[in-house]
């Protein structure tokens, strides 16, 4: 284990903020290298929800992710496998990620739902009805697709992501939610330790070259948990560093979180923000140490009819708004895409009202393209040391 190489991945740290921990990098994997910041969408269930393959890179992506909880149960790791693996079964050609399967384990079995884990205390009570078990060992809970009881344990976790193929894993943990006391947090903390080393355990007994994992510091919002979890991840022979689990019910609570666990990871390792990526966050985090985040909320604020605007106050316009009902002004010519620059406001208005699947195609790719420019201007503005007047500009202040 301690002799993890990853002989075909790399990270090399190219300019440094001298305000802040903001950095670029050159993040190598064997299916290209990406330029960091940068942001991972969110391709659930080996689909981005609404774009091809071909219209997210037309929106200049450079990675994407699946979800491994997903997958595993619809259509499942072996036929993944048989098929050539994801890149070749959804037919993107860059760098992949694949999440361990923990936190939709925890938040969609336990009932909690995301916004609990992520902070929101809306639904602590709700029904349990699928997680059945924790155990040092492992969880077990009932598939929601056809209620089946499923084990899953770290061993396990490596297993289905390296059938799965992507380049970056990540262990296999626990994500507590924000109700739950320091004192089961701490627990918990504690078995993601444990679970940690036996996914570096299972990922060395089949390391072939081809893919690269993530420890995960956990630690809910108390920051003597972060600085422990970062340093074991500092510790042990991880290639990169997340942030996951409960990150406060706050913005502040969340930068508190990164806060506490930055001066602790390993400084040269690439480090990702799971699950968070409004526009005010890149900011935040950027000038925090993060290197890549991910987020539903590209595609999930199109469905609802939300594109992103730079220098909007409030990062969105909703176009189910009637004052966009005869608006003859495209999304934003400044977005290098068809769907930002030559569909009126009206079009699109009209193809909501109409409930026509093309509207939150367009928006979906703008909301992408919208995204890709972000992270450019971002890398550039590091260079340049511009990122406060950046974020004047893209947060409309």
């Amino acid at each position: 284990m301690d002799m993890l190489s990853y002989q075909n991945f790399g990270f090399e740290i190219t300019c440094r903020d001298p305000k802040s921990r903001a950095r670029l990098g050159r993040l190598k994997t064997p299916h290209g290298v990406i330029e960091t910041p940068n942001y991972i969408f969110c391709g659930t269930k080996a689909s981005i929800k609404n774009l091809s393959p071909a219209q997210m890179r037309e929106a200049q992506t450079d990675i994407i992710l699946s979800n491994t909880y997903h997958l595993m149960l619809q259509p499942g790791a072996d036929l993944i496998a048989q098929m050539g693996g994801l890149h070749k079964f959804m037919n993107w050609d860059g760098p992949m990620l694949t999440d361990s399967g923990g936190f939709q384990v925890f938040s969609l079995g336990e009932g909690t739902m995301a916004n609990e884990i992520k902070g929101s205390r809306k639904q602590e009570n709700a029904g349990k009805q699928n997680l059945m078990q924790i155990t040092e060992e492992g969880c077990v809970f009932r598939s929601y697709v056809d209620g089946r009881k499923i084990k899953l344990t770290p061993e396990g976790a490596m297993e289905i992501q390296r059938k799965l193929g992507a380049d970056l894993l990540m262990q296999f943990d626990e994500c507590t939610p924000y109700h739950v006391d320091k004192d089961y947090t701490a627990r918990s903390m504690e078995m993601s330790m444990r679970w940690g080393d036996r996914c570096l355990a299972e990922f060395a007994r089949h390391d072939d070259g081809a893919q690269a994992v993530y420890g995960i510091v956990q630690g809910g919002v108390y920051g003597d948990l972060r600085r422990i979890s970062a340093e074991y991840t500092k510790d042990r022979p991880f290639f990169g560093t997340a942030i996951g689990g409960c990150l406060g019910g706050s913005d502040e609570e969340m930068r508190g979180v990164v806060e506490s666990a930055a001066p602790y990871i390993h400084p040269e390792r690439p480090v990702h923000f799971l699950g968070i990526g409004q526009l005010k966050d890149v900011f935040t985090f950027v000038r925090l140490g993060i290197d890549t985040f991910d987020c539903v909320i590209p595609t999930r604020l199109a469905r609802h009819g939300a594109a992103f605007m730079k220098g909007r106050r409030g990062e969105t316009i909703n176009l189910k708004n009637a004052c966009y009902r005869d608006d003859p002004s495209p999304l934003d010519e400044r977005v290098p895409v068809a769907a930002s620059r030559e569909y009126s406001k009206a079009y699109i208005h009209h193809l909501l009202k109409a409930n026509e699947l093309l509207a939150t195609q367009i928006l979906a790719q703008h909301n992408v393209a919208t995204i890709n420019l972000l992270m450019r201007e971002v890398r550039a503005a590091v260079v340049d040391g511009t990122l406060d007047q950046l974020e004047k500009e893209w947060l409309g202040y």
